[in-house]
């Protein structure tokens, strides 16, 4: 072990300080069986992939915890757990500001590091980080893409396409020079995962997703999933004040919202009935709530805007495939 992989571990053992960590000093760690199933998920972030070489390195922990949290967001799970795996590139500096990131947001989600791995990269590699995210289900179970039924009502939890508005503003490398701004480039550079918003809302969806990948290409794959057509209405979607200030409210600003990914908020599938119920939670915990479609009998995404119905864009969200 290298000197600077031995240091960066010494630092991370002042953020792995739950006992089942075992102090990062065993090849393993013991988490005490919980009462109640396991939900896990794990995602990886590449430098010029998912973010940009001069993004500073507390966000990009942020980013790499919270897009791994959204995930259980998605099921409702409280996080027990996480491990990490980390390339060290020839940057200490780099390096140290990250774990101070990783330590901000490890305490702000009550999320325990448990341990993980490192390794060096070459000079001129791309960096990368990847963690594993291990949680509680809800006791009422754990809602997938597959619950959808026919009639339910299509809701999202805030406004859509933020990150994506960041990001067209850091590429056009335009400076952070009022809240708007800088709003916009942090919904990118640091998604929330909706964790609490999760715990509360399963008990009364039937299906339910992050927003990863952009909106439309997230409700079709829970369509499809459910053996379903889904409906969404682009005038129902969320747009907020601070991309409607920088981009304006037109069909072409919604659609690329609806298409940006990277929103990380939650998207599900309830029963009309129940519309009161989540009315009610959200008034109660104080949280956005929007209904912006329906799920069909049939397959495949339809997009209206009012009661027209609209050409939908060629591209429906990000798939791995992209460049």
């Amino acid at each position: 072990m290298s000197g600077r992989e031995q240091a960066f571990i010494t630092a991370l053992r002042q953020i792995a300080g739950d006992p089942a960590a075992r102090n990062l000093s065993d090849d393993a760690a013991v988490l005490p069986r919980p009462a109640g199933d396991l939900v896990l998920s794990h995602d990886i972030i590449v430098e010029n992939v998912h973010y940009f070489p001069s993004d500073p390195p507390e966000t990009v922990a942020q980013k790499l915890v919270g897009v791994n949290l959204s995930d259980l967001a998605a099921k409702g799970a409280k996080p027990i757990g996480a491990l990490m795996g980390y390339s060290l590139g020839p940057d200490y500096k780099w390096d140290q500001a990250f774990l101070k990131g990783l330590e901000s947001v490890c305490h702000q989600y009550n999320l325990p590091l448990l341990g993980g791995d490192t390794v060096a990269v070459p000079r001129n590699a791309g960096h990368f980080s990847a963690m594993t995210v291990i949680g509680l289900a809800p006791t009422c179970g754990v809602p997938d893409r597959r619950g959808a039924k026919e009639g339910d009502e299509l809701w999202i939890t805030g406004p859509i396409g933020d990150a994506g508005f960041g990001l067209q503003l850091l590429k056009q490398k335009k400076l952070i020079n009022h809240s708007t701004n800088g709003k916009l480039i942090q919904a990118y550079q640091s998604p929330e995962p909706r964790l609490k918003e999760g715990m509360w809302l399963a008990p009364y969806v039937h299906a339910m997703a992050d927003i990863s990948d952009g909106l439309l290409i997230d409700a079709e794959r829970i369509a499809h999933a459910s053996e379903l057509a889904v409906r969404v209405r682009l005038d129902k979607v969320p747009i907020s004040h601070e991309a409607i200030s920088h981009f304006g409210d037109t069909r072409s600003t919604r659609l690329q919202a609806v298409t940006a990914g990277d929103d990380y908020q939650l998207v599900m599938a309830c029963a009309p009935d129940k519309r009161h119920n989540l009315i009610k939670l959200a008034r109660e915990k104080n949280f956005e709530l929007y209904s912006v479609g329906k799920f069909t009998a049939g397959s495949g995404l339809s997009l209206f805007n009012g009661h027209e119905r609209i050409e939908q864009p060629d591209r429906l969200g990000y798939t791995h495939g992209d460049a």
